[in-house]
């Protein structure tokens, strides 16, 4: 697995954007993928996650009904579509594999990770 994320930039607050998750190996369909964020002095925090089949979409309570997360295993793509972005959304976000079908919220769970893309939300 070596992921690949893209899409981030600069937004004003209520936009919107689409990141992308790319599986260079076209490798991981099988495995859970899971978003995250790390704002400047913070933590990486759990954004959502799907599982292999895309079934069982979870997310933080901080993005729940405005972003979604997708997959198509037949492109090895993961997707994250944010809406009505904040500027408590601004972060560096990452995807990151799990090594099994289905995984929590944990970072621990994740395996291999995307260098990151950097989301900019202005007030």
């Amino acid at each position: 697995v070596q992921l690949q994320a893209s899409g981030g930039g600069f937004v004003q607050a209520g936009g919107s954007l689409n990141l992308s998750c790319a599986d260079a190996r076209r490798t991981f369909t099988n495995n859970a993928v899971g978003w995250f964020r790390q704002a400047p002095g913070k933590e990486r925090e759990f954004v959502a996650r799907i599982s292999w089949n895309g079934g069982l979409p979870s997310y933080a309570d901080s993005v729940k009904g405005r972003f979604t997360i997708s997959r198509n295993n037949a492109k090895n793509m993961v997707y994250l579509q944010m809406n009505s972005l904040k500027p408590e959304d601004t972060a560096v976000y990452y995807c990151a594999a799990a090594t099994s079908a289905y995984s929590g919220p944990n970072t621990t769970s994740y395996r291999y990770w995307g260098q990151g893309t950097l989301v900019t939300v202005s007030s």
